[in-house]
């Protein structure tokens, strides 16, 4: 029953009201170079053209707008508190700004120094922490306590859950035929609010997540039937999914997502580059994740009959001084 999940599809349907005319409805484009190699039909959700440059924005501003609304009720929001490696940082950041409410994100002192610079520049008041789910979760927690703020968790908030599911009503709508959709999973936000939005209106479209070997936390969990976290910090170019899938996310993802493909490093810088030099979409890493589950073995083995594919491309945020890896990838050809 999909009653029992945080969001449905009519708080899916409302986060679109909310944030109508405030973000971008991002293209559908395709490539052939792409169509050739994963010998399928890609489309590529362009969420790397959403303002701040990721499709965070939309959970961000349902979160915000609608907590700033219940306020005016009494309860006045005093500030927005979150955790974020970078893109929900910026989200937020940007959601509060426009709110007039004051933001802070809790980042870890890893994260690309080019994110943390957007971050600050959107208004945020950054606090750093250890790179772990753990030290985040503890840091942020103290900051709300210390700030007398509102937790706007990055991709367990039914909130933010629902305004990302948001793309899933757009796919619908710009891909009528699809058959597919494959989604990067970190936290599981993403991929929690397009199964949602997707399989209430087209149980017939299978919603496959995209992860990294070295940040398999949703495909073991997927294949023991249980939630099963990274047990220690995991080593990815693709930093934007390195927490693991929480209580909010994990029973739409285990009964809604049909299955989860992880891809190696080197998958992710080729189908990265490939991206780059190809389609001429210089997106991040982490989006690299879709378009790298397309093209591994497994998925092309896949039914042949399953042919319309839409690839989320979840952010273009990409850390310019990781620019060594490319030339270790080698070319496109």
């Amino acid at each position: 029953m999909l009653s029992q999940y945080c969001v449905s599809l009519a708080s899916i349907q409302k986060a679109q009201s909310v944030i109508a005319g405030l973000v971008h409805l991002t293209p559908i484009l395709t490539n052939s170079t792409l169509d050739q190699r994963a010998e399928r039909q890609i489309f590529l959700k362009c969420e790397l053209f959403q303002k701040t440059g990721s499709f965070k924005i939309r959970g961000a501003l349902n979160a915000v707008s609608s907590l700033v609304e219940r306020g005016k009720d009494g309860s006045e929001v005093r500030a927005v508190v979150t955790h974020s490696s970078g893109n929900h940082g910026q989200a937020l950041a940007l959601a509060a700004r426009l709110q007039g409410v004051p933001s802070y994100v809790v980042v870890p002192r890893t994260a690309p120094a080019c994110k943390k610079a957007a971050m600050a520049g959107y208004g945020a008041i950054l606090v750093e922490c250890e790179p772990s789910d753990q030290s985040r979760e503890e840091a942020a927690s103290r900051t709300v306590a210390e700030t007398q703020g509102i937790l706007v968790h990055p991709n367990q908030d039914p909130l933010v859950i629902a305004g990302q599911g948001t793309i899933g009503l757009e796919i619908l709508q710009q891909v009528p035929d699809v058959q597919a959709v494959v989604v990067p999973v970190g936290g599981g936000g993403l991929i929690s609010g397009i199964a949602v939005a997707i399989k209430t209106q087209r149980p017939d479209v299978k919603v496959y997540a995209a992860e990294p070997e070295n940040a398999d936390d949703c495909y073991r969990s997927k294949r023991s039937g249980r939630l099963t976290p990274n047990a220690r910090p995991p080593v990815t170019l693709a930093d934007a999914v390195k927490t693991s899938i929480g209580p909010s996310t994990w029973p739409i993802i285990r009964d809604l997502v049909d299955d989860v493909f992880t891809v190696s490093e080197q998958e992710i810088q080729s189908a990265t580059r490939l991206v780059w030099e190809r389609a001429k979409l210089v997106i991040e890493p982490t989006a690299g994740l879709g378009v790298a589950a397309t093209l591994s073995r497994r998925f092309r083995g896949l039914p042949a009959g399953l042919r319309n594919v839409c690839v989320v491309l979840c952010g273009g945020n990409a850390d310019l001084d990781s620019l060594r890896w490319l030339a270790a990838a080698g070319g496109a050809d």
